[in-house]
């Protein structure tokens, strides 16, 4: 049987980086407004509802088909909280769905194959939790840390160095798009990351995550010439 999907899209109103972020215009819609849309084309999201303190986010979610059923408590929305608590105060709103998948409006290049994909991965593998992750492109393993004499140490302890890329092993990055956990066992472990957690691999040109003005750019650059 399809299990019940709630999305939760946090989007507080309070950005440094990029000020307003969340509801200013990327390639001609709010950028809070492509999370919704791809969330919307998916089969098996059941609602869809945007968690924020600031009215006029609201206000933008529910103009694009988003619930908007509660305002987040301004103590919940400070550059200080976990991104888990949004998630977890939007929970006790709601006892009726098995899954929680949390969707970042900063990840606007995500599409609604990836959100399904990652939900179908998680059901397959019979997982409880799994984020969406995708290839690094600067390897850890010629990574160093310095000295206060600027001595380079390795920052992954190799027998014998790894001299060519082609041998580098592959490595993965959270990128930020999607977080799928079972509720119950969400609100056990307070993290989407665990032990048990798997990876749902995206591919990097799907994969930016907004925090500055530079993000931005790049990510209207690849809308406005797709």
């Amino acid at each position: 049987m399809k299990p019940k999907v709630l999305a939760i899209i946090p989007a507080r109103g309070g950005s440094k980086g990029v000020p307003r972020k969340n509801i200013k215009e990327l390639a001609g819609k709010p950028l809070i407004e492509w999370t919704i849309e791809e969330a919307k084309k998916s089969k098996y999201i059941d609602r869809i509802i945007v968690s924020s303190e600031d009215k006029e986010i609201l206000q933008v979610a529910q103009k694009f088909g988003a619930d908007v059923p509660f305002v987040r408590p301004a103590n919940l929305a400070e550059d200080t909280t976990a991104g888990i608590e949004p998630v977890l105060h939007a929970l006790e709103h709601f006892s009726d769905y098995e899954y929680v998948v949390m969707l970042q409006p900063t990840s606007p290049l995500r599409l609604v194959e990836d959100i399904d994909g990652c939900i179908e991965q998680l059901l397959q593998e019979n997982a409880e939790f799994c984020v969406s992750v995708c290839e690094v492109g600067q390897s850890p393993y010629w990574m160093y840390t310095l000295d206060s004499s600027t001595k380079m140490q390795p920052l992954l302890k190799q027998q014998t160095l790894i001299t060519r890329r082609q041998d580098l092993p592959k490595v993965y990055t959270l990128n930020g798009a999607i977080y799928l956990a079972n509720i119950d066992l969400l609100k056990q472990t307070r993290n989407f990351i665990t032990e048990e957690t798997i990876a749902y691999v995206m591919p990097v040109e799907r994969s930016y995550d907004i925090d500055t003005e530079e993000d931005f750019k790049i990510c209207e650059y690849r809308y406005t010439n797709l």
